[in-house]
């Protein structure tokens, strides 16, 4: 599948769909996706054990994957991670936690994802515990 001719939203929600399935594949199971309000948005809360995790998913279109080695030469999706977004995504996981009387400990998370524009094939690299 090329998405070449995706939008911005498009190529987001293919990389936070992506990247729900790799957290269900890493144990976690998914509680809610999208959640917004007045301090931000939730892409993917997940669970796993007596953790909630709020995962903040960056994802880029490339032409190919990044290269382990010299990914300096190549854009890199947690430089979206900045601070002040994190902080967003703290403050409306303190509103979830509260509105769903969750009583576990909770961590702020990201995942970072690359699709490739000829085929649609992804790349998934997740950072827990950013804050």
């Amino acid at each position: 599948m090329d998405l070449s001719s995706k939008t911005r939203k498009e190529i987001g929600d293919l990389g936070e769909k992506l990247a729900a399935e790799y957290l269900k594949r890493q144990g976690m199971r998914i509680r809610d996706r999208n959640i917004a309000r007045k301090t931000g948005e939730l892409d993917i809360i997940a669970e796993e054990g007596d953790t909630l995790h709020f995962v903040e998913v960056k994802t880029n279109l490339v032409d190919a994957f990044p290269d382990e080695r010299r990914a300096a030469d190549e854009y890199d999706p947690s430089l979206n991670l900045h601070e002040a977004k994190i902080r967003k995504v703290a403050r409306t996981g303190e509103w979830y936690v509260l509105e769903s009387e969750w009583e576990g400990e909770w961590q702020v998370d990201g995942c970072l994802v690359w699709l490739r524009r000829s085929d649609g094939m992804g790349k998934v690299r997740y950072l827990p515990q950013i804050v």
